[in-house]
């Protein structure tokens, strides 16, 4: 399979003060079309700097990152926006949406930054990535119309609509409960498994890993541990095995 990310000997150093802090010591890995890889750390691992790295929102001190072939580091600032724009899908923590617009309007918004799509297929492939997560039927509702579980639907429906190489989630999971966890687990799975879409999930939870194919565990700014997760859980059947009488 083609190669998505390919990390050599990352290194990034930054300066405070009178103080070099080295948070990456020579990270090297590459994902693959249509993997499903957690990354994990505890804080302080370098777990920050390497997701801002992967997004293109900072370039590494040392080493050489290419994203679908593209070399990050000899890109100037506009030319990594595009980039961030076209080839990466982000879902955030905060789900980062726009309060006074609705769920269609927030998945659409990347698209308004590409000239060569009219309003009518942008409005076409936004609900059709709203479908993508089952949430065709809120498409008009506010972000304080939807429970949080939704809210970060709509967040992965924006990430999905620009059709990005890669999906880039940091710590998505980290404001829901275990019940709408698994909701989105199950969804990223799905997306994964019947879609192809490639996915590097940032998190600090080992039970959230345990639903990726791939965990790559972070310490003091290098890799300790790269392993494909044999026993892979299905977020599906964990969600059906839950009590009906949680609380939602």
């Amino acid at each position: 399979m083609k190669k998505i990310l390919e990390l050599n000997d990352i290194k990034r150093q930054f300066q405070m003060g009178t103080e070099i802090v080295r948070a990456l010591k020579g990270v090297s890995f590459d994902v693959r079309a249509g993997e499903f890889v957690t990354i994990m750390g505890s804080s302080g691992s370098g777990k920050t700097t390497l997701l801002n790295t992967l997004g293109c929102l900072d370039k590494p001190s040392e080493g050489t990152y290419l994203l679908d072939g593209v070399n990050i580091g000899k890109l100037n600032r506009n030319e990594l926006a595009k980039i961030r724009n076209e080839k990466i899908g982000f879902v955030f923590q905060a789900y980062n949406l726009l309060a006074r617009t609705t769920a269609l309007e927030n998945v659409e918004l990347p698209l308004f930054y590409n000239s060569a799509i009219s309003p009518a297929i942008r409005k076409e492939r936004a609900i059709a990535a709203l479908e993508a997560v089952k949430l065709a039927d809120r498409m008009h509702h506010m972000p304080n119309e939807l429970s949080g579980g939704q809210q970060q639907r709509v967040a992965i429906a924006r990430a999905l609509v620009n059709e990005p190489v890669m999906i880039l989630a940091d710590e998505a999971t980290g404001n829901l409960d275990s019940r709408t966890s698994y909701e989105i687990m199950s969804l990223m799975q799905e997306l994964n498994q019947l879609q192809g879409k490639t996915i590097v999930f940032v998190t600090h939870e080992p039970d959230i890993a345990a639903f990726s194919s791939r965990t790559i565990i972070l310490k003091d700014g290098r890799v300790v541990k790269d392993s494909f997760n044999e026993n892979r859980r299905s977020a599906k059947d964990m969600l059906a095995a839950l009590p009906v009488t949680e609380d939602y």
